[in-house]
């Protein structure tokens, strides 16, 4: 497909596989035509400065640092957590800054309220367009974007559309502090400490650098693989997801439709294998991308493909798991002659009335427990790292990319991967 033949509404001409089906199509056009004179979330200015700096992460000049929810909620979208979420965001930019010398361009994935109806939603799986609730059938919940999570509120409704404008337009970032109180081992507490030390004597480097507020931008949307929403994104900078379920082959072909002039910085493939399979996968679509010439900046989502069920019935993720990929992840592009240009990570910052993090990630510094879950598990869709955790990983990449800097190897010594990548909860 050549860029030359792309026009806003050209999508309409190919299938869509995740189209939502509204009752009333005369609503909808009204609908469309408010937002259609609204202004956009972005501008096409920003759009492109986002791709000169997806460019630098490309070019090993950057890091890109991708983070948010799975999916959110209309009522989530409130000052206390749109800041808490930016301030963990440039809390973990300044760790990895420290470590890696290089700047951040981070991502909030700040529009998140529709969902595919192949993804689990909230507390239950939906595999269809319909599920059952007690002894009715019911459209399955695709996010706050297009329906209600109530059952009796499940028709698409396109005035949903109008309040994702004005949840996408809330922002607003406050740095904050962070304390080690609640890491439990004293060896890892010293290690955290060596590095805090560090990073506070050089902050007067990430001035010199430019970095700062205007460093975050936002992604509207992600991609998809339908030939409808490919072709509707092949004029932005697009994230493509990269699972167990994609060839080689068919990834290669994907990137000939979505980038056919094999502009830089346009595209990032996110890989999501699970610690389990990526090393039967990521080497194979490493080689094949690199062999058809096309440049992607490869990121690492260690979430998606390592998400669990408690024994108390609570969709979870184990703090371990998650790490085993990320340093699988960097160990492989390593010996394929690639290199890891950013990480996705669903995380929140966000605090309890009481005053305390969400509990919804099983291990970490803190040593998160399965009966710990309970006490503060929050998540409107998929589980999260709460800002500790959160931490515990900035920590573990900084470290990795300063020994790397410096030119020296991880030793089996090493104090964050033994702490961090080998404990289990307890």
């Amino acid at each position: 497909m050549s860029s030359k033949s792309w026009t806003p509404s050209s999508w309409r001409d190919h299938p869509a596989a995740q189209d939502v089906e509204y009752p009333d199509r005369n609503h909808l056009s009204r609908v469309l035509e408010k937002i259609h004179a609204l202004p956009p979330l972005v501008t096409p200015s920003e759009i492109e400065r986002l791709r000169h700096q997806l460019s630098l992460v490309q070019k090993n000049e950057a890091f890109l640092l991708h983070a948010g929810d799975c999916a959110e909620s209309f009522e989530a979208c409130t000052h206390d957590n749109i800041s808490a979420k930016i301030g963990l965001i440039l809390s973990f930019s300044l760790i990895l800054i420290w470590g890696a010398r290089l700047p951040i361009v981070g991502l909030l994935d700040g529009t998140s309220f529709q969902a595919p109806v192949s993804r689990s939603i909230a507390l239950f799986t939906c595999n269809s367009p319909t599920e059952k609730v007690g002894d009715k059938q019911v459209l399955s919940f695709r996010g706050d974007n297009v329906n209600g999570l109530d059952p009796n509120d499940r028709t698409p409704d396109p005035e949903r559309l109008l309040s994702l404008l004005s949840s996408g337009f809330a922002s607003l970032s406050h740095p904050r502090a962070w304390s080690l109180s609640h890491v439990r081992s004293p060896a890892l507490r010293k290690e955290f400490e060596r590095i805090s030390e560090g990073l506070s004597d050089a902050l007067g480097f990430t001035r010199t650098i430019g970095y700062g507020r205007e460093s975050v931008s936002y992604e509207q949307g992600g991609g998809k693989s339908a030939l409808g929403e490919v072709d509707f994104y092949t004029r932005n900078p697009i994230g493509i997801k990269v699972g167990p379920s994609m060839a080689s082959h068919e990834l290669v072909e994907l990137l000939d439709i979505v980038n056919p002039d094999k502009v830089n910085g346009k595209v990032t493939l996110i890989t999501r294998y699970g610690a389990a399979k990526i090393e039967n996968f990521l080497r194979g679509h490493i080689l094949e991308v690199q062999k058809s010439g096309h440049p992607v900046i490869w990121i690492c989502d260690p979430m998606h493909g390592n998400t669990l069920t408690s024994s108390n019935g609570l969709k979870t993720r184990n703090f371990g798991t998650i790490i085993s990929e990320l340093t699988s992840c960097i160990r492989i592009h390593s010996e394929t002659g690639s290199r890891l240009g950013g990480i996705s990570l669903e995380f929140t910052g966000e605090l309890t009335d009481d005053g305390f993090s969400v509990t919804e990630c099983l291990g970490g510094s803190m040593e998160l427990s399965e009966e710990q879950l309970e006490l503060r598990y929050q998540s409107f869709c998929d589980p999260r790292l709460n800002f500790e955790q959160s931490l515990d990983v900035a920590f573990l990449i900084s470290n990795h990319f300063k020994k790397e800097r410096l030119g020296h190897t991880r030793s089996d010594n090493d104090v964050l991967y033994a702490e961090l990548g080998g404990r289990s909860p307890a």
